[in-house]
């Protein structure tokens, strides 16, 4: 593995990196690009989405006033759970 400065580039068209640490920048040699997970970003970035679906059901006239008490829990469940997952794949990579 040859190591280069931090102010080389790299040429992703024809060659394969996989970061080892997101922070700091280093970069081996793999034969497939990864991005690491941050799970956080993932679980809100689930429950914005959930969130704003909710709006525009509520706002569209689909989703009556008395059923918003149900609906408004189901985004941050979703994202709960989407996050467990999440964190149990990564954890299963790693062992």
């Amino acid at each position: 593995m040859s190591t280069m400065s931090e102010h080389e580039t790299y040429r992703y068209d024809t060659d394969s990196f996989e970061t080892d640490s997101f922070e700091t920048g280093r970069i081996q040699e793999t034969g497939s690009w990864r991005h690491p997970l941050n799970v956080g970003h993932l679980v809100m970035g689930i429950a914005f989405a959930g969130m704003v679906l909710v709006w525009a059901l509520v706002a569209g006239g689909a989703v009556a006033d008395d059923d918003i008490q149900w609906l408004l829990p189901i985004p941050w469940v979703g994202a709960g759970a989407a996050g467990l997952v999440a964190m149990a794949l990564a954890a299963r990579r790693r062992t």
